[in-house]
């Protein structure tokens, strides 16, 4: 039985980026995983994320790069105002500049910095390093 699905997902990729591995198969695929991982991809995180099937739950496979160090999902998903992100990128970012927190806001899922120049606040969902 799965309680979170993102958080499943998350711990995959970190199982098999530090076991060398260069794809990934997930089960269930959700809109929230499609987004998260495209913004990992968008940065240069991940590689391509294919659908495989369209079955219940659907199937897809993640190609790895090797690039990430570390990501997780960030629970209780926090609330974050505007103005408020250097107290949420030094808990879980190790260094100024590296690293990514994922939003929801109403303007979808962006990345913190997105959020910063768009003056928008949202609630956190993941990080990645």
């Amino acid at each position: 039985m799965l309680n979170d699905p993102l958080a499943n997902v998350m711990s995959a990729i970190i199982t098999h980026e530090t076991t060398g591995k260069k794809e990934l198969l997930i089960h269930p695929v959700s809109k929230t995983i499609r987004r998260v991982l495209a913004i990992m991809q968008e940065k240069g995180y991940t590689g391509a994320l294919e659908e495989i099937s369209e079955g219940r739950g659907g199937f897809a496979k993640l190609n790895l790069l090797g690039n990430i160090n570390k990501c997780g999902v960030i629970k209780p998903r926090f609330a974050i105002k505007a103005n408020g992100f250097l107290k949420f990128e030094k808990r879980f970012l190790p260094a100024n500049g590296v690293g990514i927190l994922i939003l929801s806001t109403p303007h979808g899922f962006i990345t913190h910095e997105q959020a910063r120049e768009k003056k928008i606040g949202g609630r956190l969902i993941a990080y990645c390093y």
